[in-house]
């Protein structure tokens, strides 16, 4: 009798470990027909963005995405060497790109705009194009298309060495790095999309033998060097923008390899190698006034994270700039704020005097994000290195030592 009850009970709670059952594979297989648009947080702007929180997975919406647009990378999260230059805030290439479909699969494509034809006759444009090679960057894979959306897996994209720092690292002595996948994920946090931009950041781990001095210095295990990669795609400036041509009396900053342009379509008298300077977009309010405001002011914002009185210092001494702008009938035109704590500084909608730190004193220096068939400046980007003004103030105290 003891030996019935016992099965007795196992007999009559099977129906109910039956029915708990079931319903744990009713979820799983309602999520599993559930689509990706369905099951995924929604991040809308330019390029809408999908994010599967449970698969780690983020996907992009490129329905209506036709037109070309800008794509950059870099560092948003540095490796702290000077040696390597390998920065926080470190921008590294801008492309104009398209997404391109051809069946079940979406190319993205960088478009040569070194090498063209301004001219009207659609023959000789194709006369260029077809003579130089473009660069599909990455392929994907449909994995998501209705009459009004048309999704793609970005998180290999967006895990991969866009930045080349493998090589890099390798060139300098470092060792052969890898990034290693089961150590890197898309850095939720700073994925957003906005009306005219839309900013990926992943967290990406290069595993690797350590065979130089430097990684182990600023590495806790140099055998595994964890960054931040980011990717911008931006939507192109409006139309209305006047290329200047590049003048070398006009500064330090050459046009650059990146900035020139080889144009067959030019005059058989004339050279078809020319560069455009590089430049911010400044209008001024009242055309016929010697001096005006601006249409739409530069401005530059400054990393929250410097510290005071260094803060103070770099917005007063960036606002010296105005000296020049009013002297070229601009008044007011070049603004310096503080960078909001909530803002990233790598959105491209922010030119910004970063405040990055190095395990040795190094240099600061100036980048951009520029549209490549004019060299607007899109996003200007200061990089100041923190110990510099520390050297900087020892130089000083020793020329004013007694």
């Amino acid at each position: 009798m003891r030996a019935i009850i016992p099965f007795l009970i196992i007999c009559l709670s099977w129906p109910l470990w039956a029915s708990e059952a079931e319903v744990t594979a009713a979820k799983s297989t309602d999520e599993n027909t559930r689509s990706i648009a369905e099951r995924g947080e929604l991040l809308p702007g330019f390029m809408p963005l999908y994010w599967d929180a449970q698969a780690g997975r983020l996907y992009a919406d490129i329905h209506g995405l036709t037109e070309p647009m800008i794509y950059y990378n870099g560092l948003s999260q540095g490796v702290g060497s000077n040696d390597l230059g390998l920065d926080r805030g470190r921008l590294a290439d801008t492309y104009l790109v398209v997404f391109d479909r051809v069946g079940p699969k979406v190319f993205l494509t960088a478009l040569n705009t070194h090498y063209v034809a301004r001219s009207d006759n659609p023959a000789e444009r194709r006369a260029v194009e077809e003579a130089f090679a473009q660069s599909i960057i990455w392929g994907f894979e449909v994995a998501e298309s209705t009459d009004d959306t048309m999704l793609i897996d970005l998180t290999e994209f967006a895990l991969s060495d866009a930045t080349d720092l493998a090589r890099q690292l390798l060139a300098r002595g470092e060792g052969t790095y890898t990034i290693d996948e089961s150590r890197s994920a898309i850095h939720k946090a700073r994925t957003k999309s906005f009306p005219d931009n839309t900013e990926i950041d992943a967290r990406l781990t290069y595993a690797g033998t350590s065979k130089g001095p430097i990684l182990r210095t600023v590495a806790p295990d140099a055998s595994a060097v964890t960054v931040h990669g980011h990717h911008s795609f931006v939507r192109l400036p409006d139309e209305g923008y006047e290329p200047l041509p590049f003048d070398p009396r006009a500064g330090y900053i050459d046009s650059g390899e990146d900035s020139l342009v080889y144009d067959y379509a030019s005059p058989i008298d004339a050279p078809i190698k020319s560069a455009y300077a590089r430049r911010h977009r400044l209008e001024k309010r009242d055309p016929s006034a010697a001096v005006s405001e601006a249409v739409e002011p530069i401005v530059y914002w400054v990393d929250s994270g410097a510290p005071e009185p260094v803060k103070t210092a770099l917005i007063e001494g960036a606002q010296w700039w105005n000296q020049a702008f009013e002297a070229a009938g601009y008044k007011d035109a070049f603004q310096v704020k503080v960078l909001p704590d909530d803002v990233d500084p790598m959105d491209v909608r922010y030119n910004v005097i970063q405040w990055v730190h190095r395990s040795t004193r190094g240099w600061s220096y100036g980048s951009s994000v520029r549209d490549p068939r004019t060299q607007e400046i899109i996003k200007g980007h200061v990089t100041l290195g923190s110990l510099r003004v520390r050297q900087d103030y020892l130089i000083a105290e020793g020329l004013l030592a007694p």
